[in-house]
């Protein structure tokens, strides 16, 4: 096992720097750069423009250089010091930016994910052995529901709800009083108290697809002929479920955990604006519009590795979870 991850590892290595190239890439694809941003903000404002600060803010930023020697700059910055360049828009190191909203965007998309998967699965169970009843109709008309409704239109509703018969504000994920504060436990039990709306409204967007693909997975193990053969010789239905068709049906959960949680931090910019939260997605979004190329091509490096670390979390839980898979 151990050298079937050493293997995976290695392999990253030239697929991080193709990602790297490629997302460099696409940020440079625009025409203009940053500055031209700024000049076109500036001349719609009315604001007199300083062509000399212009040009010295080019230097400073080195885009009066070919975009392969800014590249390779970046690369060898990262490699060497860790340093992933200098946010243009917001004047401070990318690295500062991405650590601050980063830790809290995994935070709410692990919670998220974690409650998809708490909700989903009991109920996907219990639909798959009481099919066709009154109460798997009703659960599968709610998965449909879940599915129809915007997230942030069920933000929205939740923030409202919580606003008006609760008292409590919900905005954001710390109340004003931690917002700059360092952490300490109170500011953590205050993050908890906040982090709740976001994780519904994210995590039952993926909940209700989660019941009908389990739900419908476990529908056809349960016809297989060996669980036939295990109800025939008596096994309690509680053990024979749990025992093999939950195993084979989680098969499809575990192998896109590669893919949910990078979909959880780039997806989430609708919610998190609505909500006003602190996380990577607006930030990402920001940078794209104002071509922030060095935070916006980070964003997307740092993405691409959480897919490619998730996917290699996938292979191994695939193998606790089906025993018939074995490492190469």
């Amino acid at each position: 096992m151990l050298r079937y991850i050493a293997k995976r590892l290695l392999q990253m290595i030239p697929m991080l720097f193709l990602i790297s190239v490629v997302s460099f890439i696409i940020i440079q694809l625009p025409p203009g750069s940053y500055l031209n941003t700024l000049i076109a903000q500036m001349r719609t404002q009315g604001d007199e423009i300083n062509m000399e600060q212009v040009e010295a803010l080019r230097i400073r930023y080195s885009l009066d250089k070919p975009a392969h020697i800014r590249y390779l700059n970046w690369i060898k910055g990262i490699i060497t010091e860790g340093d992933f360049g200098f946010s243009f828009e917001w004047n401070r190191p990318v690295k500062t930016l991405i650590w601050e909203r980063l830790a809290l965007s995994l935070t709410v998309s692990v919670s998220s994910l974690l409650f998809s998967w708490i909700i989903a699965f009991p109920i996907a169970i219990y639909s798959a052995v009481k099919k066709h009843s009154v109460a798997d109709y009703s659960l599968t008309f709610m998965g449909f529901l879940g599915l129809s409704v915007p997230n942030f239109m069920l933000a929205l509703i939740l923030m409202y709800i919580a606003s008006v018969y609760f008292k409590f504000s919900v905005g954001g994920l710390f109340s004003p009083d931690y917002v700059m504060a360092p952490w300490s436990f109170g500011k953590f039990v205050d993050l908890l108290k906040h982090l709740w709306v976001p994780m519904i409204v994210i995590g039952m967007a993926g909940t209700a697809g989660l019941i009908r693909v389990l739900r419908n997975n476990l529908l056809d193990e349960l016809e297989k002929p060996y669980v036939v053969a295990a109800r025939s010789k008596g096994i309690s239905p509680v053990r024979l479920i749990f025992k093999y068709p939950v195993r084979l049906a989680l098969i499809p959960f575990v192998s896109t955990v590669g893919w949910q949680l990078p979909q959880m931090l780039s997806g989430e910019a609708v919610t998190a604006t609505v909500l006003s939260l602190p996380t990577a997605a607006p930030l990402l979004l920001g940078a794209l519009r104002s071509q922030d190329m060095y935070l916006a091509g980070s964003f997307l490096l740092l993405l691409s590795c959480l897919t490619m670390i998730g996917t290699l979390i996938s292979d191994i839980l695939l193998v606790i979870v089906d025993p018939r898979i074995r490492y190469e």
